[in-house]
């Protein structure tokens, strides 16, 4: 099992949380459906990685709505870095994975609604390599 620091696994959880987040809120839908679909969309990620992300407590940026989306995509590119150094084989899947559940958390009301899109578009350009 790859091991990675405290910061690491923060930012790991702040990227894959925040993600859902960032969907989530881009548009009034409903978020207990789309919680519940970003949960069980995170069997996209691997079971290493989850153990991660349960491993502490998500926490997103503080700030302005402006803040908190610019650091969820720093954390969500930062996080391809580490899984790059530190897990290659995580860092090819992880982008595809985080895309899919932000993606399922769009899809959560029946409906994506074009700000779900573009948002779901932000995070596939954060994770791009």
């Amino acid at each position: 099992m790859t091991e990675y620091t405290e910061e690491e696994g923060r930012t790991l959880r702040t990227a894959v949380f925040g993600a859902m987040v960032l969907v989530s809120t881009a548009d009034a839908g409903s978020l207990d459906q789309e919680s519940q679909a970003g949960g069980r969309a995170m069997a996209h990620l691997s079971p290493e990685l989850r153990e991660v992300l349960k491993a502490g407590r998500p926490v997103l940026p503080a700030g302005s709505v402006s803040d908190v989306e610019d650091g969820v995509l720093f954390a969500l590119r930062r996080s391809v870095e580490i899984l790059a150094a530190k897990a290659p084989a995580e860092a090819e899947a992880f982008p595809a994975a985080v895309v899919a559940i932000c993606r399922e958390v769009a899809r959560a009301d029946g409906q994506v609604a074009p700000a779900e899109g573009a948002m779901v578009a932000k995070v596939e350009a954060a994770l791009a390599r």
